[in-house]
């Protein structure tokens, strides 16, 4: 069994084959891709793989872009941080999927429907559009609940400045004070409105409003000046450079 994975956390990929080898499934890992770009040149450029594990949220975008750009005949287990609302569409079309943080009955439940079915699931196009309009609707979170000593408080979504992850645990930062949050990073940025609030790479979340200046970085990235860095360094990641700009300039 030919397996791909499409994923840019190397943790989540880890884990991920962690739980197929609990599963006791026999697989050979073709590739690990961690962006829509790779994915489309892979794609056009080998074998129609027997199954494929595909994350929503890469480094460069969202897969379901993959689809707009090539063809992809494989069957699909997509992988999402997303909340239970953005998702309905998956178990309406027969779309197999896992949500973060992934658990080896969820993985062995959806290893038998494939295994079951063993088909490719044609999906129309337009229902990746619906997807896509879904999940990148904005979003009308206002609060932020954060650890404070034993218990928890919440904070204005507004007073946010950024988020960041460091050693599997988030972290959010305020004008005055950094604080846990009790979510992974991709769970916290698909319930931000994404006009205000930009990933910058696999482990920053930056608000527009904190970012003073762009400057340019080797590589073709840039570095970003922004209120209260804690020691941080912003770098956005090459893949998302142009986006980023884009995004800026709205």
């Amino acid at each position: 069994m030919q397996v791909l994975i499409i994923e840019d956390e190397p943790r989540a990929a880890s884990q991920l084959q962690r739980m197929l080898k609990a599963c006791a499934f026999e697989y050979e890992l073709l590739d690990i891709i961690d962006t829509v770009e790779d994915a489309v040149i892979w794609f056009q450029k080998n074998a129609v793989p027997d199954l494929v594990f595909m994350d929503i949220q890469l480094a460069d975008g969202l897969s379901f872009e993959i689809f707009q750009k090539t063809t992809v005949e494989a069957p699909i287990i997509f992988t999402t941080a997303f909340d239970q609302y953005a998702i309905q569409a998956f178990k309406v079309n027969s779309i197999d999927y896992l949500l973060k943080p992934i658990q080896k009955e969820d993985v062995t439940t959806a290893l038998k429907k494939f295994q079951k079915t063993n088909q490719p699931t044609a999906v129309d196009p337009a229902i990746f559009k619906q997807l896509l309009t879904s999940i990148q609707a904005p979003q009308t979170r206002t609060g932020l609940l954060v650890k404070e000593g034993n218990g928890f408080v919440q904070i204005k979504i507004t007073d946010l400045l950024y988020a960041y992850s460091e050693e599997s645990i988030t972290f959010g930062v305020t004008s005055d004070r950094r604080y846990i949050i009790d979510e992974t990073i991709d769970q916290l940025f698909n319930t931000l409105d994404q006009s205000k609030f930009y990933r910058i790479n696999r482990g920053q979340i930056i608000a527009k409003e904190a970012i003073h200046k762009i400057d340019p970085y080797f590589n073709h990235r840039v570095k970003l000046t922004i209120t209260n860095p804690r020691d941080q360094e912003f770098i956005v990641s090459r893949p998302k450079t142009s986006d980023f700009k884009t995004w800026m300039n709205t």
